[in-house]
C-alpha cells in the first residue's frame, strides 16, 4: 500500500488553475521531494493532502484513507509542517506540545514530547511562552508539532527557509532519523541541494502539473547528464559544437565554455573536433550535473514550450 496515493487533482482559482491533473504515489517509507518554482501548485498540493483545501476533482488517500470521506483516519498518520510561522501566544512551549497532542486523543505524552524537544534542541526553551522565542525557535515548535503524534507521513513545506545553519542539521538529522526508522517523508524547498541529499525520488511541478518524476540519480543522469567545462588557450569554438553549449562565462583568462554531455565518451570525440579545428584548451573540467541543474534545464524547456 502506498502512503500516500494522489489520482488525477485538479485545483482552480476563479481563472488561475494551480493543479491541473496532478497524479502520483509516494511508497512507504520514502524520502520524497516536491520541487517546482514559486506558484508551481506545491502548497496547494500539500494544503488538500493534509486536508486543509479542498480538491475540485481527483482523490488523495493517506495509507488507504481517503482525505474527504475519511478524514479522522487520514489526519491521524499525517504531521504538516507549513511554510508560515503559525503559534497561540498564550502558552510555552510545552504546554503548545501537549495541547497538540490532545487534539489526537493522546493524554500522556510527555516521554515522547520529552524525546522530540531534546532532538529539535527546545529542551531548554520547554517552559519558555511562544512569543518570546526567536524565528527559528518558533519553527522548531512548529516541526516538534507536526511529530508529536508519531505520523507514519511527515510533510515538511519549505521547514528551512530563513533559519540558521544549526537549525538545518538538528532537523535532517532528526528527520532521517525518523525515515531510517520507517517513517515517510515529503519535503518542498527551494534549497535544491537539500533536496539532492536527502531525498530518494523527486516529482517537479510546473503551473499545476507534473513535469519530471524518477528517483535522483535516474534524473540527474538521463535528463541531465554530465558537463565539461573548458577554456581555450587559442583558436576558435568550433560551430559543429556550439549545440551542446549549455551556458558561456567571460573569466579575465578568456571565454569559459560549459558543455553539455551524455555520456563519458564524447569527451574524445569533443577533444578530436577541437583538435582538428585547431584550438588548444587552456583548462578542462569534467563536472558531474547536479539537481540544480537538472531543474533549471527542466523549467527552462517548459517556460520556452
Amino acid at each position: 500500500m502506498a502512503a500516500i496515493n494522489i489520482t488525477d487533482i485538479k485545483k482552480c482559482y476563479q481563472t488561475l488553475q494551480a493543479l491541473d491533473g496532478v497524479s502520483l504515489s509516494i511508497e512507504e517509507g520514502e524520502f520524497f521531494g516536491l520541487l517546482g518554482p514559486n506558484g508551481a501548485g506545491k502548497t496547494t498540493l500539500i494544503s488538500i493532502i493534509a486536508g486543509l483545501n479542498r480538491a475540485d476533482s481527483g482523490r488523495v488517500t493517506i495509507h488507504g484513507h481517503d482525505v474527504v470521506t475519511d478524514f479522522r483516519e487520514a489526519r491521524k498518520k499525517i504531521g504538516v509542517v507549513p511554510q508560515e510561522l503559525v503559534f497561540d501566544p498564550f502558552f510555552t512551549v510545552r504546554e503548545t506540545l501537549r495541547l497538540q497532542s490532545g487534539y489526537f486523543g493522546l493524554s500522556n505524552n510527555d516521554r515522547w514530547i520529552d524525546e522530540v524537544m531534546g532532538n529539535l534542541d527546545l529542551t531548554s526553551k520547554a517552559d519558555t511562552n511562544m512569543r518570546a522565542l526567536s524565528g527559528g525557535m518558533k519553527r522548531r515548535v512548529l516541526v516538534a508539532q507536526a511529530l508529536v503524534h508519531k505520523p507514519p507521513v511527515i510533510m515538511l513545506d519549505e521547514p528551512t527557509a530563513g533559519v540558521d545553519v544549526e537549525l538545518r542539521q538538528t532537523l535532517w538529522k532528526f528527520i532521517g532519523r525518523l525515515n531510517h526508522e520507517g517513517h515517510t517523508v515529503v519535503l518542498t524547498t527551494h534549497y535544491l541541494e537539500e533536496a539532492q541529499a536527502m531525498c530518494n525520488r523527486v516529482a517537479m511541478l510546473k503551473s499545476g502539473a507534473v513535469v519530471a518524476l524518477d528517483n535522483m540519480t535516474a534524473l540527474i543522469r538521463h535528463i541531465s547528464g554530465s558537463q565539461l567545462v573548458l577554456r581555450l588557450a587559442q583558436g576558435i569554438f568550433p560551430d559543429s559544437l556550439r549545440h551542446l553549449i549549455a551556458q558561456t562565462h567571460e573569466t579575465a583568462a578568456g571565454t569559459q565554455f560549459t558543455l553539455r554531455i551524455n555520456d563519458y565518451a564524447e569527451v574524445e570525440s569533443i577533444l578530436a573536433t577541437l583538435r582538428s579545428g585547431g584550438a588548444t584548451i587552456e583548462e578542462m573540467q569534467l563536472q558531474q550535473a547536479d539537481l540544480e541543474d537538472v531543474f533549471l534545464q527542466i523549467m527552462g524547456e517548459k517556460i520556452s514550450e
